[in-house]
């Protein structure tokens, strides 16, 4: 399989609340918002902060995007990641959160964040290889106030 990560375009926005949507569909709680994601939202975020589209075999098949935290431009929350359902297992999504870190790198950003939902605990291993470690004491800025608290991590980037 052929993997090519390629930042996202304005133009990309349906194609990413798409695929969101399909990611999310019976992986993620019901309430949650990102399964009636907007290109509206999607262009949003890409003016705020950034994203990529993950293509397998030149189909896109996931997602990622990220922004500045409010009022702390250094650091950057990763969100809304996803692979299509047909193509997990094989750690794609790794591809993304890696393209996500090094772009930070590039821009010379102090720190990371993501969420971690209760129901998605095997994902704290995974983001803890990467170096995130949970931050008990930070709130995640988009959680669903019908669920469980998230789990926020963080990585710290040095330079």
């Amino acid at each position: 399989m052929d993997i090519l990560i390629r930042e996202a375009k304005e133009e990309d926005a349906q194609l990413i609340a798409d695929l969101t949507r399909s990611a999310w569909a019976g992986k993620v709680v019901a309430s949650s918002s990102g399964h009636q994601e907007s290109p509206q939202r999607v262009v949003s975020d890409l003016r705020d902060g950034g994203g990529f589209i993950l293509l397998a075999d030149e189909r896109p098949v996931g997602s990622v995007r990220w922004h500045p935290l409010e009022g702390e431009s250094d650091v950057w929350e990763i969100m809304r990641m996803g692979v299509l359902p047909e193509y997990r297992g094989v750690q794609l999504s790794q591809h993304l959160l890696e393209a996500v870190i090094h772009q930070a790198q590039a821009c010379e950003i102090e720190e990371l964040r993501l969420a971690v939902r209760p129901d998605q605990t095997p994902l704290l291993d995974l983001y803890a290889a990467y170096g995130f470690e949970p931050a008990p004491e930070l709130v995640y800025t988009y959680a669903n106030p019908a669920e469980p608290e998230p789990m926020v991590m963080r990585k710290q980037l040095r330079y």
